[in-house]
């Protein structure tokens, strides 16, 4: 673990190193022989947990990486000669391949896929070279599989795998003959298109992340820390109106900035003493916001009039700086500011022992925290539509929790959670008869009677293993498909002690917060009707993989082949109305109707479960049904 604190001691002299962050910190205490114990108790549960990848995959990955920067330097020299550059400037020109997201942050896990972006010179151009050539040398490479290019996304990215290692690789064109080793000057967006400015973004928030953090270590396990409890408590995604990998990462580090000689087990709670007292929309900012002498737009809410309609701003440190947490809505700002509480109480009681590591991490209990449920059927007939489908559905699905919650009057609650994973799509039809399509088919039929009786359900695992009697099928998987492990069922702790603790130092902490607060930015609620109309342009990077399909319309236009149904794949939403909503029709999968009684409606919720006494018939169930395989029948769909 990397050095506590930033105070060095030299001939009996302190000299504290700069400042990082707009403001002062709020607490430059170093760690105590607690903080010692309860950190390395918290990398073991890491460990543990099996978020860190082996030492044989990252000798993989680092090999994966060299020979793809291998490839594009000689796909530049390729491409030169067959513009007919002279030889000097062939053998100057060149290419280079950057990571970044997780993979570059260093809090990546096993099997996740690794973000990177080509850099080339100014005459490698996008739509020709990188998608016409190199996708065609990629293609004639056996160690490349499902190569899958999206030049029509906001972020225009090449998808494959490279000896069993999921790439993402965008592509950046630079006014340059030679590619240099760092690009975070502002100068080198000179000239850069739209494209080309989302897709260096990626690289220049992540290496400006690193450099504004006092200690890079204790950011990674914090991070780690905190992506895992956000998948867990089900509000780790941005496509869903969440927070995702770069919004988490950023939150992280301004909580380093402010206590930077604190171990990860202090920033983990001080992450939630902080964001629970946090006054959004006030922004959190790693840095000043830069104007820019290029004229590119900026964050600014006082300026842009689409800026005031974001609810919790989280500013990206790199120029241009935008909010890269645009996504979140009035609900989602709502169950989140829940969860930072629940973390809070529950940091609070592990500093009296009444609590521990694994409390933290319960998993957030899905199908026993709602009333009523939307499940989303996703049919096509092979692997490539079903891909397709998947996001184009996952990218409309902020929107219509939107307008689920939403009656005109006041707004409710609204939850997403997948059952899905394109990485891992078993190959097997629902309705082929073998053995996996079976065992498809029963996870369906599970599901459905899961909504009916949800203590009763007992998740297959995808790939087979163990199966944990009152497993949710969702909350499963992390929303870029990675395997995230069975999760065991539990209702949040109810019974939690909050500490009392009123000492100096935790009033002293308080009214730093406060005065970080920068003041009230002008901001008022969005109708979903006024979304609809605000472009989301944050990079694809920042924003998950769904965002791709907004550029490309329904994917029901592509050609459909003639085979079987090969997946089935499912998004559950839940939706529970506010206290005083009327009687509903809600519809059944058999096709049958049952109207809510309004007691039903009516009884509070207490930490998402109702208190009103079991009731015996079914829950209310929405079904929605996209599929392709009528308009290949020549039906209607």
């Amino acid at each position: 673990m990397g050095s506590p604190g930033l105070i060095n001691r030299n001939n009996g002299q302190q000299q504290q190193q700069q400042r990082l962050g707009i403001t002062e910190p709020i607490s430059l205490g170093g760690p105590t022989e607690y903080d010692v114990t309860k950190t390395r108790e918290l990398e073991k549960f890491l460990q543990d947990a099996g978020l860190y990848e082996s030492q044989e995959e990252a000798v993989s990955r680092e090999e994966v990486l060299g020979r793809l920067d291998q490839i594009v330097k000689n796909w530049v020299k390729v491409i030169s000669r067959a513009k007919r550059l002279n030889e000097q400037l062939v053998q100057e020109a060149n290419a280079k391949i950057f990571t970044f997201g997780s993979y570059r942050l260093g809090v990546h896990g096993p099997g996740a896929d690794i973000d990177t972006l080509c850099v080339g010179p100014r005459h490698a151009t996008r739509e020709e070279d990188f998608f016409g050539e190199l996708h065609r040398m990629l293609s004639e490479m056996p160690e490349v599989t499902e190569l899958h290019p999206v030049p029509d996304a906001h972020v225009p990215v090449m998808r494959f795998k490279f000896k069993g290692v999921s790439i993402d690789l965008l592509y950046a064109k630079l006014s340059l003959w030679v590619i240099p080793e760092m690009f975070h000057k502002t100068s080198m967006l000179h000239n850069a298109d739209e494209q080309t400015v989302r897709s260096l973004n990626g690289c220049r928030v992540t290496d400006q992340i690193l450099r504004l953090v006092p200690n890079i270590q204790n950011f990674r396990t914090t991070l780690r820390c905190m992506r895992f409890w956000a998948k867990r408590r089900g509000v780790y995604s941005n496509v869903s109106g969440f927070l995702g990998g770069i919004n988490w990462a950023l939150l992280v580090a301004r909580i380093c900035q402010l206590f930077p000689n604190a171990l990860p087990n202090m920033l983990v709670s001080r992450f939630f003493r902080v964001y629970t007292q946090w006054r959004w929309p006030n922004p959190v900012m790693l840095c000043a916001i830069e104007e820019g002498s290029l004229g590119l737009p900026v964050w600014d809410p006082r300026r842009n009039p689409k800026d005031r309609y974001h609810l919790m701003p989280i500013i990206t440190p790199a120029y241009p700086s935008m909010n890269s947490s645009y996504n979140v809505s009035s609900s989602t700002l709502r169950i989140m500011t829940e969860e930072f509480q629940r973390g809070n109480e529950i940091c609070e009681a592990m500093e009296v022992s009444k609590a521990e590591w694994d409390t933290l991490f319960e998993p957030f209990s899905f199908f026993e925290a709602y009333k009523n449920y939307l499940q989303i059927d996703i049919n096509a007939e092979n692997e490539d539509d079903l891909r397709q489908w998947k996001g184009w559905v996952e990218s409309r699905l902020r929107q219509l929790t939107l307008k689920a919650t939403w009656d005109g009057r006041r707004s409710s609650e609204a939850k997403v959670a997948n059952n899905s994973s394109a990485d891992k799509i078993e190959g097997k039809g629902v309705l082929d008869g073998s053995d996996e399509g079976k065992k498809r088919k029963r996870i369906d039929d599970d599901t459905e009677n899961n909504l009916r009786n949800p203590k009763g359900y007992a998740a297959m695992p995808p790939s087979g293993g163990e199966v944990h009697e009152g497993s949710p099928p969702v909350g499963i998987f992390a929303q870029n498909g990675e395997l995230d492990g069975i999760l065991r069922c539990s209702l949040p702790d109810k019974g939690l002690p909050a500490n009392n603790d009123t000492s100096s130092s935790k009033e002293a902490e308080k009214l730093a917060i406060d005065k970080i607060m920068s003041g009230p930015y002008v901001a008022h609620q969005a109708l979903p009707q006024e979304l609809d109309e605000l472009e989301d342009d944050f990079v694809y990077t920042n924003q998950g993989k769904g965002s791709e399909w907004a550029a490309k319309g329904s994917p029901v236009e592509s050609s459909l082949s003639n085979t079987a149904v090969e997946q089935t794949n499912e998004s559950i939403a839940a939706v529970t109305r506010s206290n005083g909503a009327g009687p509903s029709a809600y519809l059944y999968p058999n096709g049958g109707s049952e109207e809510l009684e309004p007691a039903e409606l009516m009884a509070p919720l207490f930490n998402g479960i109702s208190s009103a006494p079991p009731v015996a018939q079914p829950k209310p169930l929405i079904r929605l049904n996209f599929t392709s395989l009528g308009k290949a029948a020549g039906k209607s769909t």
